[in-house]
């Protein structure tokens, strides 16, 4: 075994090889896939627990009693691609990595036997690491140690590497939105200017000023609380079948986590219709299906999926709230990576996404809800609000407050 130094490298005696980073806390451990340039060649090319498998490299969640880990299969890397980067950030957000030590351990992935070991040291507000590396050089495969720390988060790396996922963060242009909510004083003003628009016309009423609602037509969109999409595409609204996934998983070392995902259905008048949860697998004549109970929480991926087949909704149906509930009565501060995340359920493809980036020690969330609007598209948003309720019962008051 050898003890590896920043910018010392070794020959890789396996072809397939798996590199955990362990710390006093939980870390989310990630892996990209590089060109020569040093860059992505898409979205694909980042593999995290969310997205757990590319060409030749592959995630695994240690479910919070042990590392998470990056296995490269050498001998399945795609041509092209000349070198795999390892990352580790905290997973509790706006930590850093002062006053801890991360150990990357290099393992042969088919016998487990260790090949080396990188502590980076120090460290200080970096909250995120490039750990180390595994390149082709001169068709050899080697391991180098880096320990590049980054002070904006994993965000910051997935920038240099050319990962669009911080593209929601381009909502900030949004702000200009606030103008808006000036604007309607003068109403004189309003008849001309509403005929040259008329499409924003009917989201901005259903949408706080400055969220940043958008739609579909550039790919995949990541909300931040409280921000809304419009399910539109192509200037039409999105009327097949979607699914809502739900994630978590147990905070680092911690008990296996029992949540439950449900969906509440709402009329016109926040009338509450019916609720789709782990004892009620089909509402609303089958327009909506869960998936069922997922005990542990453990693995990466979706834990519960609720299918919803939007052009089959009664027209009664006028909202739905989506939830996550620890009946158990663990709080949301042992839970981690929480998510939602809307998928076409035809193609599979993954349309929005909300990660909860705080926690609450409360029993409860409302995660996002879905709004029909008159002109008939339906609107996503980015909810995050807790609530003390250990079932979805206990939920139907405070969510339709929040319709």
């Amino acid at each position: 075994m050898t003890a590896m130094t920043p910018g010392s490298n070794i020959p890789l005696s396996a072809a397939r090889v798996t590199v955990d980073v362990a710390a006093p806390v939980r870390l989310d451990v990630s892996g990209l896939l590089l060109t020569a340039d040093g860059k992505v060649r898409s979205d694909d090319d980042f593999i995290f627990y969310n997205q757990p498998s590319g060409p030749g490299v592959t995630y695994r969640s240690g479910g919070g009693t042990a590392p998470d880990a990056i296995t490269v299969d050498t001998t399945a890397v795609p041509p092209g691609i000349e070198k795999i980067v390892v990352t580790a950030s905290p997973d509790a957000p706006g930590q850093t990595f002062q006053g801890i030590e991360p150990t990357a351990t290099i393992r042969n992935a088919d016998d487990t036997s260790v090949l080396a070991t990188f502590t980076p040291p120090q460290l200080g507000t970096e909250t995120a690491l490039v750990v180390v590396e595994i390149y082709l050089r001169n068709g050899q495969w080697k391991a180098r140690a880096v320990g590049q720390g980054y002070a904006n988060g994993l965000a910051g790396i997935a920038t240099d590497f050319g990962v669009t996922v911080e593209e929601p963060a381009a909502a900030p242009p949004q702000p200009t939105a606030p103008p808006q909510p000036v604007a309607p004083p003068p109403a004189a003003t309003q008849p001309p200017v509403t005929p040259p628009a008329p499409p924003a016309a009917p989201p901005a009423p259903a949408t706080a000023p400055g969220t940043g609602k958008i739609n579909l037509d550039k790919g995949r969109v990541s909300l931040q609380k409280n921000q809304t999409v419009s399910l539109v595409k192509g200037g039409r609204p999105l009327l097949s079948q979607v699914q809502m996934g739900l994630g978590w998983e147990p905070a680092y070392r911690g008990k296996d986590i029992d949540l439950d995902a449900s969906v509440i259905a709402y009329g016109p008048q926040r009338n509450h219709i019916d609720s789709c949860y782990f004892g009620k697998l089909q509402i609303v004549n089958g327009a909506i299906r869960h998936s069922g109970d997922n005990l542990t929480g453990e693995g990466g991926g979706d834990d519960e999926v609720i299918t919803v087949d939007l052009g089959r909704l009664p027209q009664d149906v006028t909202g739905l709230v989506f939830t996550v509930n620890s009946f158990s009565g663990q709080k949301f501060t042992e839970v981690a990576k929480a998510y939602c995340r809307l998928l076409d359920a035809a193609t599979g493809e993954e349309l929005v996404r909300f990660d909860l980036t705080n926690a609450e020690p409360q029993t409860g969330v409302m995660m996002a809800k879905l709004i029909r609007q008159f002109s008939g598209e339906w609107e996503m948003t980015a909810m995050g609000d807790f609530v003390k309720s250990r079932t979805v019962r206990g939920m139907v008051k405070p969510a339709a407050q929040a319709l």
